[in-house]
């Protein structure tokens, strides 16, 4: 599975984007779509997720209200629309896949994205 994220940039705090994560290969085990952050020093942590057979969804409490995953099955993509964007949402963003079902831990997701950059200024 090849993954490509997209959508990242330069932001004021309040702005908002949207990501975006394209899947190609063999994609028929995915469970699960995810989503996840690095900022610089700090471990990277899970954002939020989407079941890729159903709607169900699942989000980190520190964006819950702000970030909204979706899914496009037709083109195979993902997205996550993130709104009110705060200076410490600032990080590289990953897509991932998982063989799991709703799983916010990255240790059960094997296919990972190159990551984008967001940044918020303040």
């Amino acid at each position: 599975v090849q993954l490509q994220a997209s959508g990242g940039g330069l932001v004021q705090a309040g702005g908002s984007l949207r990501l975006s994560c394209a899947a190609s290969g063999h994609t028929d085990n995915i469970l699960t779509r995810g989503w996840f952050r690095q900022a610089p020093g700090k471990r990277r942590e899970f954002v939020a997720a989407i079941g890729w057979r159903s709607d169900s969804t699942y989000y980190a409490d520190s964006v819950k209200g702000r970030f909204t995953i979706s899914r496009d099955s037709a083109k195979n993509t993902v997205n996550l629309q993130i709104t009110s964007l705060k200076p410490e949402d600032t990080a590289v963003y990953y897509c991932a896949t998982s063989e799991r079902i709703l799983s916010s831990s990255s240790e059960n997701y094997n296919y990972w994205g190159q990551g984008t950059q967001v940044t918020v200024s303040s």
